[in-house]
Formats: C-alpha cells, structure tokens, sequence
C-alpha cells in the first residue's frame, strides 16, 4: 500500500507535465524519461494531473490509464499525488478511489467555479469529503486565479478542523503572503487546530518569502526542478542567503516560465531542450513557440549558465 500522503508532507512535489506526441496522444516513451528526470533532481513527491498536466484535455479513461502507468513507473519511489477536481462528485469520488486502488499517496482538490460565498465552499467540500471517505488524503489547491474561488483563512480552517483528511494546502493565492503567514500562526496558538502541510506554487515566484512565512515546501512544476529542490533544502538547514541568491540566478527563467497562457509551452519546450520529453506539444487548445520566442528562451537560458559557472 503507498505512503499516505499526510499532514508532515515537506520537501518539493514536483507538478509533473504531460507528453504528448505531435498527433495528440500520450507520448509514453517520455512519461518514462520525465518521471526519471524528475526522481534524478531529488524530488520528494510526484503530483500528476495537475492544471500544468493538462488534465482539464484529458477523457476520465485517460487520466486513469496514466496514473496507473505512472504509479508503476515509480515504483513506490516517491508520493504520488493525483489532481482529480472536478465539478460533479461522482466523478471526483470515480477518480479518487482509481488513484487509491492503483497506489496513489493523496489526491488535490481545487474548488469549482461559481462558488461565491464561504458557506458555498464547506458545503461543497463537506460533500466531497464524505464522498470520498476518511482513507483519501486531501490537498486543498487554492488557486482563485483560476478558479475565482477565494477562501478566507476562517473558512480553510473550519475545513481542518471538521476533516481530518484534509492534510495539505497547495498555496496559490496571488497576493497570498498574509494568507500563509495567517493560517500558521492560527495553527501556532489554537491548540484545537491541526498544523496542515504547506506547500505553495505559482511557478515559484515567490518561493524564498513563503519559505520564511512557514511554508514547507513547493508543489509547482519548474523546468529546473532542481533549483527548488536546494533553496528548499538550503532554507530547512538555515542557509537563508545561500538559498535567495540561488533563487535570484533563476528568477528571470521562472518569471518567463510564469506567462499566463503560455508558460506551459515553455516549461515544455525547456523539458524537451533538457532531454526530458521527446516533443514540447501541448494538446490542442495548447500554446506553441514562435522563432522570436525560441530565441528569446535561448537567450534566458544562455544567461542562466553564465551566471551559474560564475556562482562556481
């Protein structure tokens, strides 16, 4: 049985890609050589089916097929998380008990679209969580740039308090800094409150500040995922500055990695130039490169070498 994903979760759970061949279908071969790539920069976890995994593109026949593929790939190697949102809980309770079956660690919820109010919220992940059951580790992902769903720290934490399986949050509010700072210090002095996994995303961004807020960690999907890995590290043994100048040296490459729309084009097209992936498509509605584009992360990659031989 796999390691149940739990409220200690830290380290970095990479948001993994999808392949696809130029025809559309699932590129296979690569999954292999990504999900390798992955477990060869130190990652801690996998999460699969993420909104950067295009699972939004794929059939429910699909995304089950891939997770048992990826699962036996890895081998019990690391965590695999599943992203499963969705807004009918029949399908969302259908995925989750397929990604348990084939040995997943957890799965990731985000909030459907047109959830206006707090009371709107719990009584949909109330529904869920008992759809789901008490053997299904959850992370909330609080994206509401995407999904236009805000939830307030009260709200997050009446969650916790009501569901235990609720073990993580995937932090991704933007501005979100107060946010985190909040619910740890809730934790810190409510003794009737649990102290919940954080780890946060948004490609990065703000990857040292949150770490000093509390954060345990990243789940995000940067093409360098070995960069996270030592600021997360560094950060955890002390090494403040070390970290943030490590960080500073990639920043340029994770803000343009970041382009709403389009980042995932790149992060792929990074992944195919590292030898992670065979081919950078993305499946239709999808984003491609341009020449100018091309050039462009040429020269952001050109510059990021140069800076990390003159960090020695």
């Amino acid at each position: 049985m796999a390691n149940l994903l739990r409220e200690d979760a830290s380290g970095v759970y990479i948001i993994a890609a999808t392949p696809f061949k130029p025809n559309g279908t699932i590129d296979y071969n690569s999954v292999d050589s990504l999900l390798e790539f992955y477990l060869d920069k130190g990652v801690t976890g996998i999460t699969i089916l993420g909104m950067m995994g295009e699972a939004n593109k794929m059939s429910i026949e699909e995304a089950k097929e891939f997770m048992g593929y990826a699962v036996k790939r890895i081998s019990g190697r690391v965590p695999i998380v599943v992203g499963i949102s969705d807004p009918g809980i029949s399908n969302l309770a259908n995925l989750a008990k397929s990604s348990m079956d084939v040995g997943c660690s957890g799965v990731m919820i985000a909030p459907p679209n047109g959830l206006k109010t707090e009371e709107n919220i719990y009584k949909y992940f109330t529904t869920v969580f008992e759809s789901l059951g008490d053997g299904v580790p959850v992370c909330y992902q609080d994206y509401p740039q995407s999904t236009d769903v805000f939830i307030s720290v009260d709200c997050f934490n009446r969650l916790v308090r009501h569901f235990d399986q609720l073990v993580m949050f995937k932090h991704e509010d933007c501005p979100g800094l107060s946010k985190l700072s909040q619910i740890r210090s809730a934790a810190e002095t409510d003794d009737t409150l649990r102290r919940v996994s954080i780890l946060v995303g948004n490609g990065g961004l703000y990857l040292p500040e949150e770490l000093s807020r509390g954060a345990d960690g990243a789940m995000t999907g940067f093409s360098f995922p070995e960069m996270v890995v030592e600021v997360v590290k560094l950060f955890s043994a002390g090494s403040v500055e070390v970290a943030k100048d490590i960080f500073d040296a990639y920043m340029p490459l994770v803000r343009y990695e970041q382009q709403p729309g389009f980042g995932l084009a790149v992060r792929k097209e990074i992944l195919r130039r590292r030898g992670a992936i065979k081919n950078a498509e993305t499946r239709t509605p999808g984003s491609s490169l341009t020449n100018i584009d091309h050039e462009e992360l040429s020269a952001l990659l050109s510059r990021l070498q140069d800076r990390l031989e003159t960090m020695g």
